[in-house]
């Protein structure tokens, strides 16, 4: 929400806008199944202008997709005793449980700091916790990047968005299997001399469908009737696998 507004702030900010993004996406929204393996979103678009392209600065594309924001707790376990045991912890207020940043060059060559400040587009700006003063907070938060990166669940795609003749652009992002269901974001920014010029803002929903979602529903309302429901089919289950096993011995 705190991003969602800074970036309608910043819409508000710009000037009129030369340049202006046309955007088009492979998929409007992602079902998660029984089978679900992962899904690719292919991000393509165009860039409208009323004027010439201008030739004093390079055109730089960002594409972010982000999932549902959650509070975080991350440990640190230190051996005593011979065991391993919880020590130190730092609360994350905001983290993304998502995170894909997709560029046509180096984020640090394309975007100035202070910009990224503002809107928030990296990883480490993404993610926010109220006791970032403390010294080693920056330890917690870069453990908890370099885990959801091993679990394809934060990216950092530098290069991957294809820019020709400065007006077509597209790139694609891969959605792993272990996704949030909620509403993901996706967030695209054209950038000349660092800063921002335009920003076009969509949402991609990502939920569970048919017999997924009646199981997660029925889990969640009736906590009782799926308890029964689970212990009937594990009952049925081990009856009907006793008597096969009968059926073979004969």
């Amino acid at each position: 929400m705190i991003r969602l507004l800074a970036a309608l702030l910043l819409l508000i900010a710009l000037p009129a806008k030369a340049e202006e993004i046309v955007l088009g996406l492979s998929r409007d929204q992602v079902a998660i199944t029984a089978n679900f393996d992962g899904s690719d979103i292919l991000i393509f678009g165009a860039i409208k202008r009323e004027e010439a392209i201008p030739t004093d600065s390079e055109l730089g594309v960002i594409v972010t997709i982000a999932g549902p924001d959650q509070p975080v707790l991350i440990r640190r376990k230190d051996r005593k005793f011979g065991i391993w045991v919880n020590t130190e912890s730092v609360a994350v207020d905001v983290a993304p449980t998502f995170y894909a940043v997709a560029t046509t060059a180096p984020l640090s060559d394309i975007l100035d700091p202070i910009e990224d400040t503002n809107t928030r587009i990296s990883i480490s700006k993404a993610i926010r916790s109220v006791e970032a003063a403390q010294s080693d907070t920056q330890q917690f938060i870069d453990a908890l990047v370099r885990i959801r990166s091993s679990q394809e669940l934060y990216q950092v795609l530098e290069g991957a968005v294809d820019l020709e003749d400065e007006t077509l652009f597209r790139t694609h992002v891969t959605l792993p299997s272990n996704l949030t269901e909620g509403d993901y974001r996706a967030e695209i920014y054209l950038t000349r001399d660092g800063q921002i010029v335009d920003l076009y803002s969509t949402t991609i929903p990502v939920k569970k469908v048919g017999l997924e979602r009646w199981l997660y529903n029925l889990a969640h309302d009736n906590a009782l009737m799926y308890g029964l429901m689970s212990l009937a089919i594990a009952i049925g289950a081990g009856w009907g696998a006793s008597a096969a096993f009968s059926l073979l011995r004969r």
